[in-house]
């Protein structure tokens, strides 16, 4: 018992330690998208946290079996490289029975990502489908911040206010700058830029608002030339766009668990299977680095690290791949992603038991050279 508790120690401190870092580097990732359109205008700012918070689930359902697999490697290879493991195969540790102990930690992680793959993670994921949603019907002066030039459309449309009241519905000073495309040829015609004192919102019957401008000018041209177009106005109306946002949240992701079972549309069979292969990965990535973590003190806890690395990755990217091909048709749904998990446990058991059985046939050729000596 204190052998077992000591080896799940290390490995749930290891795995702690590297899912947090790769927590850290994905989330700083997403953030940096977020932070982006929050820049252009196509979010507002007040929300990002928000969006990342509901994010975290879908992220650690798939960093916590990584962290595991890497935990294992590395706690289990300190343990070979300081000879504890010897140590402990001296008083009769074999690698099935390190294989029983460290199962115990797999299962209480394969619980906790069950419980983000099939409840937490698809919560989430709503909960930022609707945040978007709802700032995709946002306009630009929704998202307009005082005394900042914003910029849409790629930065073919650039906005500015010096003053902006609490419920967004007046402005002063106010600067648009505008590329002109022509609806014929889609040629560029040069710039439009709009100065005005003050404006305000108005939304008409159809749903469509505008920006009324007063007291103010217009001027067209080219950047260059000489031939500017000046007009003065008393009021002038400017459609207001609405933000473009890009998510890469799919539709079915967002649907609960308990919609797709039973459910005989092949894209939710498909994600169904996605969400149920999710912690059956931990006892397969458990398998394959047991013996994997097996290191010998002379050549280093790092020699297996990339190997194993690289095999994790390939059985990651024939899931992905496989339920690509699953929500194609390609697959029968019989067959399903249950193939590349069937494929990686063969794999795991004769790095377990290839050992042994390497021990048992070389004693078995030793018998034999010495029965025919």
């Amino acid at each position: 018992m204190i052998v077992f508790r000591y080896l799940s120690r290390e490995v749930l401190v290891t795995l702690s330690a590297v899912s947090a870092v790769l927590l850290v580097i994905i989330m700083s990732g997403r953030f940096i998208k977020y932070l982006a359109q929050a820049a252009q205008g196509a979010l507002d700012p007040g929300v990002l946290f928000l969006i990342m918070g509901f994010r975290i689930p879908g992220f650690l359902q798939l960093i916590l079996p990584l962290g595991l697999f890497l935990g294992f490697l590395l706690a289990y290879g300190r343990l070979y490289l300081e000879s504890e493991m010897t140590v402990l195969s001296a008083t009769g540790m074999s690698q099935q029975r390190l294989m029983a102990y460290s199962l115990a930690p797999a299962l209480l992680v394969a619980l906790l990502v069950a419980w983000l793959s099939l409840g937490l993670a698809p919560q989430g994921v709503s909960q930022v489908a609707r945040i978007l949603n709802e700032q995709d019907a946002l306009t630009e002066l929704d998202t307009l911040v005082p005394g900042r030039f914003q910029a849409l459309k790629g930065g073919g449309r650039v906005t500015y206010t010096e003053t902006l009241s609490g419920d967004r519905g007046e402005l002063g000073g106010v600067f648009i700058s505008e590329k002109r495309i022509s609806r014929q040829d889609g040629k560029d015609r040069g710039i439009g830029v709009l100065v005005a004192e003050k404006g305000h919102q108005e939304i008409q019957p159809d749903g469509s608002r505008y920006l009324i401008l007063k007291n103010g000018y217009r001027y067209d041209g080219n950047p260059g030339k000489a031939d500017y177009r000046i007009i003065q106005y008393e009021t002038y109306g400017v459609l207001l766009p609405k933000p473009e946002i890009s998510s890469e949240i799919g539709e079915r992701e967002a649907v609960p668990t308990s919609e797709l079972i039973g459910s005989n549309d092949p894209r939710y069979q498909a994600e169904l299977q996605w969400r149920l292969s999710i912690p059956l990965l931990v006892f397969v990535v458990t398998l394959l680095a047991v013996p994997l973590s097996k290191v010998n003190p002379r050549q280093g806890r790092f020699l297996k690290l990339l190997p194993a690395i690289l095999l994790y990755m390939a059985y990651l990217a024939l899931l992905i791949a496989a339920r690509g091909q699953l929500d194609k048709g390609r697959i029968p749904m019989s067959v399903g992603l249950w193939w590349v998990h069937g494929l990686f446990f063969s794999v795991g058991l004769l790095l377990l038991y290839w050992e042994p059985l390497r021990l048992k046939w070389a004693a078995r050729r030793d018998a034999r050279e010495v029965a025919h000596g």
